[in-house]
């Protein structure tokens, strides 16, 4: 999962927006773009709202490995939300539960269901026409990689737990210049007891990926036109490894002091480091049709709890978006990311060090069509490259391709039909970590 920095999502949380229909995760990723919508619209004029999405499947890789094993199915994805204004303060709640049914895996005499839980907060509140904070939090229990975004690439059992909260306070000190600051706390869990292998050579995702990520930051912002705002941002990242269990041992024996020779197991807290991000930028809106905004800088990473080889490395930042409205209700926007993120692998270098994080390139676009006033379709897009950071592959990386078509049919005010297919497929320089998935699918929707 990226970092947040200056107060929004990137990379990976941020392409959640764009990938309303990638694989199994179309119905919670479709929640998470009405949740933004929502945000961005304001308050409903209901208070309340349920839907409920039933779709059949076919998905070709359901446990994303590089042996593929697929099946029918289908899934439903109950909602409901609750939405109320008050004079200077808007509050919303919802709750969407998933139940994905897997007929192959009922055959095999596997446990047949899947079940996810997604529960959202949000709330803004302006405590004059100068200053205003906006607080959200997003909670998800889940198995699907692209439903967990926790760190790893291939399906985990259990009650898999993410939770995503931001708080960010907007100051307009005078009519030319703004602060934005921001909070944000993310807390990954996954389920299951971590290794009893006192040598770390099987660890489990909880000893590699449970951790707790930590940022603040402010923008300083320059309102030059109506249209045109400058910023210089600074975010301080921390990052906390709290499996508990041990991740790696160091290939050859360290001479400790005193003449002692011994193996070193690296435990889960090695990977703890801290990062400080300095940025430009500038957010523009060149015609009522086009507008964008353009993020660069510099992060510097501190390596500091490997007790074997701790470093500092520096690394460019960035965060380059483009959106254009062609015709009312159809746009296209793309993009690139560049930033770091946690990684499922831990393997040691001859030279000692663990690895410990990627350093991640996205290219992103995604279009958006209104054909007529009933029928719309999505078609995103994402290329993204990782290289490792130091360990065994360092230097190498993951390749990864996701594609995404959606097509949404409202029947009426309370029923639509949807339909799609999605593509992904994972390259990767370390062997047996590829994979590819296929998914096609067919639902209706209810909203009342």
């Amino acid at each position: 999962m990226k970092r947040s920095v200056c107060g929004q999502k990137t990379t990976r949380s941020k392409m959640k927006r764009f990938f309303v229909s990638f694989g199994l995760a179309a119905s919670a990723a479709g929640f998470q773009t009405a949740l933004a919508q929502s945000m961005a619209a304001g308050p409903s004029p209901k208070i309340w709202n349920i839907s409920s999405n039933l779709r059949g499947f076919y998905d070709d890789n359901y446990a994303v490995a590089q042996n593929k094993t697929g099946g029918f199915g289908f899934s439903l994805n109950p909602s409901i939300s609750v939405n109320k204004s008050y004079q200077q303060t808007d509050i919303g709640l919802k709750y969407t539960f998933g139940m994905y049914f897997y007929l192959q895996r009922s055959d095999n005499g596997s446990p047949p269901w899947d079940y996810t839980h997604q529960g959202d907060l949000w709330i803004d509140h302006a405590f004059n026409e100068r200053q205003k904070i906006t607080i959200s939090d997003t909670i998800v229990s889940a198995q699907d990689p692209q439903l967990v975004q926790g760190g790893s690439v291939v399906r985990t059992e259990g009650n898999n737990v993410v939770n995503r909260a931001l708080i960010t306070i907007n100051s307009d000190w005078t009519r030319k210049f703004s602060t934005a600051t921001h909070y944000g706390n993310n807390l990954v869990v996954y389920s299951g007891s971590t290794t009893n292998n006192s040598e770390g050579q099987n660890p489990s995702n909880a000893d590699l990926l449970n951790r707790i990520e930590q940022n603040f930051g402010t923008d300083f912002q320059w309102h030059f036109q109506p249209e045109t705002t400058g910023f210089i941002g600074y975010n301080y990242s921390w990052t906390l490894y709290n499996g508990g269990g041990l991740v790696g041992p160091t290939p050859n024996p360290i001479t400790y002091p005193g003449g002692v020779v011994k193996t070193y197991y690296y435990p889960s807290g090695a990977r703890n480091n801290r990062t400080h991000y300095g940025y430009v930028g500038v957010s523009e809106e060149f015609s009522p049709n086009l507008s964008g905004t353009f993020r660069v800088g510099v992060s510097y990473t501190d390596v500091y709890k490997d007790p074997v080889s701790p470093y500092t490395s520096l690394a460019p930042y960035a965060d380059l978006s483009l959106t254009y409205t062609y015709i009312p209700g159809s746009y296209v926007q793309v993009g690139f990311t560049q930033d770091q993120n946690a990684t499922d692998v831990s393997a040691v270098g001859s030279n000692g060090q663990l690895t410990q994080y990627q350093e991640t390139s996205v290219f992103y676009m995604d279009v958006n069509h209104q054909f007529t006033p009933k029928l719309s379709g999505a078609l995103t897009s994402q290329y993204q490259n990782s290289v490792y950071k130091d360990g065994a592959y360092s230097g190498t990386s993951d390749n990864s391709i996701n594609v995404g078509l959606n097509f949404d049919y409202a029947i009426n005010r309370h029923f639509s039909a949807n339909a799609g297919y999605n593509f992904s497929e994972l390259f990767s320089d370390i062997n047996g970590r590829g994979n590819s998935r296929n998914v096609v699918y067919l639902g209706l929707e209810a909203n009342y």
